[in-house]
């Protein structure tokens, strides 16, 4: 006859009464966290993330808002030029995008659609050095990524990973030491 056995075995504790021995919080299934930096070279990346996240953020709203008024209204934002109605010289301000309105000048509406597409370029720069140095899944990489192409993503999602990186960094004071 087989005897029968435990569905669980029973692990032995440490004095702190984990299983498993496991003392510290950042601890996770026995293995030690690494970083791939430096603390600063990991502060460095962040403050830079930071500054990226807020910049793109608010370009891609300017982005919104200069995609409503050229679909919804017809208009672009023109600084200069001159009014191709009366002929008289145009400031700043809202003309036709079709017939064009202004003759000239600087398409404001444009530039907010170029400038946009770069720093996206450099945020996404941004994303992937603080990805890289924190090793952190690709899933997280994604979700950074998606902060420069949905508008106010970037504010939240960099407020969450701000406190993450401090707070790994605080639970893990040992895992920056690469030499």
């Amino acid at each position: 006859m087989i005897e029968p056995k435990p569905a669980m075995q029973a692990q032995p504790s440490d004095e702190s009464g984990q299983p498993g021995g496991a003392t510290s919080a950042g601890a996770k299934k026995g293995k030690k966290r690494r970083f791939g930096g430096t603390e600063p070279q990991i502060r460095s990346a962040l403050k830079f993330y930071k500054v990226l996240a807020y910049l793109t953020g608010a370009m891609l709203l300017l982005l919104c808002a200069e995609l409503i008024a050229r679909y919804a209204f017809g208009q672009y934002l023109f600084a200069g030029g001159t009014n191709a109605v009366t002929g008289e010289p145009f400031g700043l301000g809202f003309a036709d995008a079709e017939p064009k309105g202004v003759l000239g000048g600087v398409n404001i509406s444009v530039t907010v659609l170029i400038v946009h597409g770069w720093m996206y370029v450099v945020y996404l720069m941004s994303n992937f050095r603080l990805w890289a140095l924190m090793r952190w899944p690709f899933a997280k990489l994604i979700l950074l990524a998606l902060g420069g192409v949905i508008p106010f993503l970037s504010f939240i999602v960099e407020k969450k990973f701000h406190a993450e990186v401090e707070a790994e960094l605080a639970d893990n004071p040992q895992a920056p030491q690469r030499y």
